[in-house]
Order: C-alpha cells, then sequence, then structure tokens
C-alpha cells in the first residue's frame, strides 16, 4: 500500500482531490485500527491539501537532514490542520483525532522530510502525542534529524530514504519488538 499511495500521491500532485485519494489508500489500510470507527471527510482533506499546498510544497524537496528552527510552527500549523482534517467524520466517534494519521499524510505528502510513528515509536522517543501532539511531532522529527544525521555516512543504499530506514528500524525494534 505504502508503494501505491506514494505513487498516487506523486502522480496526482497540484490535484488535491486525486492526493486526497491517495493518502486514502493508506491511510485506510494502514490505519485501519482507527478508521474503523468510522473514516474521515475526503472533502475535509482536499480542502486542508488544498489551502496548504504551498506550504506542503516547500517540504516536499527537502530532507530531514534540512530541519530548521524556523520550521517548527509551519510544522506545528499544518499538523493541526490535518488532525483536524482527518477526524473522524460521524457515529460515535466522531471527532476522534489520529495524530498517527497526520504523520503518515504528511510522510506521503514530503517522504523524505516527514517521519513517521506510531504509539509505541513516539512513548520510546519520549514524544507521546496525548497532549499537545504538533508539539510532540515537532520534538520527534528533531529527534529523527538528530539521528539522521548520525546514522547518514554508514548508508550506502539508495532504494530508500533516511526516514524510511529509519521508520523500519523504529518499526521493527518498537512496533513489532523483533528486535
Amino acid at each position: 500500500m505504502y508503494k501505491v499511495a506514494t505513487f498516487l500521491v506523486s502522480h496526482f500532485w497540484g490535484n488535491p482531490s486525486d492526493m486526497a485519494d491517495g493518502l486514502g489508500v493508506l491511510l485506510l489500510t494502514w490505519n485501519q485500527a482507527f478508521y474503523r470507527y468510522g473514516i474521515f471527510d475526503f472533502n475535509n482533506l482536499e480542502q486542508c491539501i488544498s489551502e496548504n499546498l504551498e506550504r506542503i510544497e516547500r517540504f516536499r524537496n527537502r530532507d530531514i537532514l534540512s530541519l530548521l528552527k524556523s520550521d517548527e510552527q509551519d510544522i506545528k500549523n499544518l499538523f493541526e490542520k490535518f488532525l483536524k482534517a482527518l477526524q473522524i467524520d460521524s457515529g460515535k466517534m466522531q471527532g476522534r483525532k489520529s495524530p498517527v494519521a497526520v504523520a503518515k499524510a504528511l510522510h506521503l505528502l514530503s517522504p523524505t522530510f516527514f517521519p513517521l510513528w506510531d504509539d509505541r515509536i513516539a512513548r520510546a522517543y519520549g514524544c507521546y502525542y496525548s497532549a499537545n501532539p504538533a508539539e510532540q511531532y515537532v520534538s520527534f522529527s528533531k529527534i529523527t534529524k538528530n539521528i539522521a544525521e548520525k546514522i547518514k555516512t554508514y548508508i550506502n543504499r539508495t532504494d530508500k530514504t533516511l526516514i524510511k530506514l529509519i521508520d523500519q528500524y523504529n518499526y521493527s525494534k518498537y512496533t513489532q519488538e523483533w528486535i
């Protein structure tokens, strides 16, 4: 699903409706545990993408190593806007929000800049998101940048980005506890 969603977002870049569909492919599969209670409103997601496309584009061609203090407010703003756009739209869980879904969406929109996380990964790095999720995501991004700086010289793979390699490590260690 990751490859399909990445392709769809890239292929339809600049068309918020189709970009929202591409994000939906990943979110409704990778985040199905959350969205089984109801889904987000695709129109709200499309509007969020449309209103923030210029800001998203500024991050799209950057990697995590270029994260600056001056980026923090933009990241927080994007996170908050996507948190609202991706909330459950109807049913008993209407209004419930997923910081995990936001990280996945931002990552697909800028796969070399925005890191992925889940509950266990966020806790492992001391960035649990039950309060101030946007602030916690910025903290997690800074930690990820520090890790990327330390490992970049040891990586000679070109098929995966530093962000994706770090995510695969985090997922293997903290989410699945394979290592």
